[in-house]
């Protein structure tokens, strides 16, 4: 999908320093799809803190499979 959206130049050259990707649009793509990973992580993580889900991990194994999924 084509977007067109105004992005502060500072904003825009950190991306693409730390997505590594020589264009923007790759950068920008990378960088989003990441930010919604870790929101669903952030969402997940917070019912099993809150004890909406019966999910039973421990905080060790919490952080195990978030550090595997990096």
């Amino acid at each position: 999908m084509r977007v067109t959206v105004e992005i502060e130049d500072h904003m825009m050259e950190q991306v693409i320093e730390e997505t590594c990707e020589k264009k923007k649009s790759p950068a920008l793509a990378m960088a989003l799809g990441e930010f919604l990973q870790n929101r669903k992580k952030q969402k997940f993580l917070r019912r099993i803190l809150s004890g909406a889900t019966d999910y039973a991990a421990s905080n060790d194994e919490v952080e195990e499979k978030a550090a595997l999924e990096r």
